[in-house]
């Protein structure tokens, strides 16, 4: 599992919210409970443009057959040399 930092919204805020990639369940969004949990609970939302990034790279890891986490690291690393922290998203690069 991974930890990423992205700028999460909070009543109109941003500030960042760590996010844990794992091996998500083929079906679901791979956010999709970490979303809930920050919206139910927090009152916060991850931007849709980082859940749509994190979708387009989970479709891309399942068409390769090649493990999420994995790809996550290595495009996410790739970002945050480009001009980033490692492990800090804005928003994962577009697929």
């Amino acid at each position: 599992m991974k930890r990423f930092t992205v700028p999460c919204d909070f009543g109109g805020q941003k500030h960042p919210f760590h996010v844990y990639i794992g091996e998500p369940h083929p079906k679901k969004h791979p956010l999709q409970n970490q979303s809930s949990w920050l919206s139910s609970e927090r009152g916060g939302t991850i931007p849709q443009d980082v859940m749509d990034s994190f979708e387009k790279l989970f479709k891309i890891a399942q068409e390769n057959n090649v493990s999420f986490e994995d790809l996550c690291v290595y495009a996410l690393g790739n970002a945050s040399q480009e001009g980033g922290d490692a492990g800090s998203v804005g928003a994962p690069p577009k697929a």
